[in-house]
């Protein structure tokens, strides 16, 4: 039973970990978000279990070499979460966080840092 809509039935975050056998079944992953998971080695949805999603949206650009929209992260927040034991919630609910953390890390890596020190330079 999929919901296109919110992205979560009932159905789908009702049912036991071991029902949830397949990456399609958990909320949210279809069969696009299941590709590009096999792509990354992850057959079942207990292999995502403590893994970071950002890390696995990174990996997924380089292995494919496509900058992929930002909702697939959302989504693999989503599927990490719900895997980890968090409640089913349509992948939108991560935007919010996911934006936030990839801001705070922008302004904290090394790259971010050189370029604010050589605007200083030329100001």
């Amino acid at each position: 039973m999929v919901n296109v809509s919110a992205g979560v039935t009932k159905s789908m975050a009702t049912r036991s970990p071991r029902e949830r056998s397949a990456l399609a079944d958990l909320p949210n992953v279809g069969r696009a978000i299941a590709a590009d998971l096999r792509a990354l080695g992850i057959r079942r949805p207990s292999q995502l279990k403590g893994r970071n999603p950002y890390a696995l949206y990174q990996r997924l650009n380089r292995v494919t070499g496509t900058r992929h929209d930002p909702c697939v992260l959302d989504t693999f927040i989503a599927a990490v979460r719900f895997v980890d034991g968090g409640p089913a919630k349509p992948w939108w609910a991560y935007t919010t966080e996911r934006k936030r953390v990839v801001a705070a890390r922008a302004r904290t890596s090394p790259l971010a840092r050189r370029s604010t020190k050589a605007r200083r330079r030329s100001s």
